[in-house]
């Protein structure tokens, strides 16, 4: 066997199955992860916080300010891309300390600006493509290359970063913004951002070892026409595009929610403050069902089946939001949604690298994490437009589960045709 370098996993072959053995730098690596997106994740937070002082400042509607959430969202997308591909050649150190600077100047800026088209850019490239397109998709891409036997716990731990960021960073910000005003608080959060996250990305340069010699060449040699499993009638091209039209069904029903449950809540009769605690709790469950139950099912039974189990639990959940009124009712789906969306994403991550080239793994995870981007900025989008063509959300929400019903459709299909979990792999 051969030795193991330093805060590097070496992969190795033992018999017929594959296995890494872990440093103790794979423990630094996956905090540092998860801290970045804590910190780094608070910056899609401070329009919405603020959503109501900018457009009463500007004597804006608040479309203005709306657009520029969703510009973060799609520049994030296709950020989350090409960053991919930055991961896959120079590791994540690139992508981590390029964020590290773009979004606490994207903050700052924010505390600054004057005009509509300052506030999407800001939004748009510094704290979308630049900030969160080079932390979220990459940091879970690279985590999942570090781990092979508990790989779904450490990229659930690492989502479970963003999750967390949702529910911290906001009450904080209400807080300085209550008291010091709102551009204050995007320059307080672009400080502190500052201070930390180019540390972590110093912590995140460190690198996993790739395989190298006659497996690595055959595996590039043979690309996307390759089998993903021994058997399997599924190519990496095939297994890629299903992938990506999968997570446009679970993402344009996960959209849906996020973008409109308060309204949803208040509509129904309900204060907003209640309306407020349902997303709250969807939040914090989002947040346990990625720091938990990603590892506790894709671990033992495979990303595609526990990502199965998750987007039925979504698509469950959506359609029960539109069958119940009562409070307490509304309290448990928000939960149960938050369990079954909150896993989806992270476990994405792990299908990939279960399934295709390690050395690809950034790449690939940002161009389907692009797709996701996209369909949940459709389906919130498409909301508004059935709520206003109908005056209900019921409409909306059943076509979020239509399209959560063909995301099950192609990971059904998925699962049969691959078959029976394959073995850990660590092929590039």
């Amino acid at each position: 066997m051969a030795p193991v370098l330093s805060g590097e996993p070496t992969i190795t072959e033992s018999g017929p199955d594959r296995t890494a053995e872990e440093p103790d730098g794979q423990l630094l690596v996956l905090a540092a992860s998860m801290m970045t997106l804590l910190i780094g994740s608070g910056a899609m937070f401070l329009v919405v916080v603020a959503l109501k002082p900018i457009a009463a400042e500007f004597s804006w509607p608040r479309a203005v300010p709306s657009l520029a959430f969703s510009l973060q969202f799609l520049g994030a997308g296709f950020g989350g891309f090409v960053m991919g591909r930055v991961l896959d050649r120079y590791g994540m150190g690139p992508p981590a300390l390029i964020a590290a600077f773009t979004i606490p100047c994207g903050a700052i800026l924010l505390s600054r600006f004057e005009a509509a088209w300052q506030l999407y850019l800001i939004y748009g490239l510094l704290i979308g493509f630049f900030g969160t397109g080079a932390l979220a998709a990459p940091a879970m891409a690279n985590i999942a290359r570090w781990y092979v036997r508990r790989r779904g716990m450490a990229v659930g731990i690492v989502a479970g970063g963003q999750a967390l960021a949702g529910i911290v960073w906001p009450p904080i910000f209400v807080l300085v913004m209550d008291a010091h005003g709102w551009r204050t608080m995007a320059l307080a959060y672009g400080a502190v951002a500052l201070v930390f996250l180019p540390a972590l990305a110093f912590v995140l340069r460190r690198r996993p070892q790739l395989p190298s010699g006659p497996a690595r060449t055959a595996a590039v040699a043979r690309g996307g026409q390759r089998p993903v499993a021994p058997g399997s009638s599924v190519s990496v091209r095939a297994l890629q595009a299903a992938l990506c039209a999968a997570i446009v069904g679970c993402c344009v029903a996960m959209g849906l929610p996020l973008g409109h449950l308060v309204s949803y809540v208040t509509d129904l009769g309900h204060p907003a403050r209640n309306a407020a605690e349902v997303l709250s709790l969807m939040l914090m469950s989002a947040f346990v069902s990625r720091a938990v139950f990603v590892g506790l099912l894709s671990d033992n039974i495979g990303g595609l089946r526990a990502l199965f189990i998750f987007s039925s639990v979504q698509a469950a959940m959506l359609a029960a939001f539109t069958l119940v009124s009562g409070l307490v009712d509304l309290y448990v789906i928000g939960i149960l949604f938050g369990l079954g969306y909150g896993g989806i994403f992270p476990v994405y991550a792990v299908a990939i690298r279960e399934l295709m080239p390690l050395s690809e793994a950034g790449r690939r995870t940002g161009l389907v994490f692009l797709f996701g981007a996209l369909a949940m900025g459709f389906g919130s989008w498409i909301g508004g437009v059935l709520f206003d063509a109908t005056g209900t959300y019921v409409s909306a929400f059943l076509l979020g589960v239509a399209f959560n019903l063909a995301n099950l459709v192609v990971l059904a299909v998925l699962i049969v045709r691959i078959g029976p979990r394959p073995r850990q792999q660590a092929v590039a």
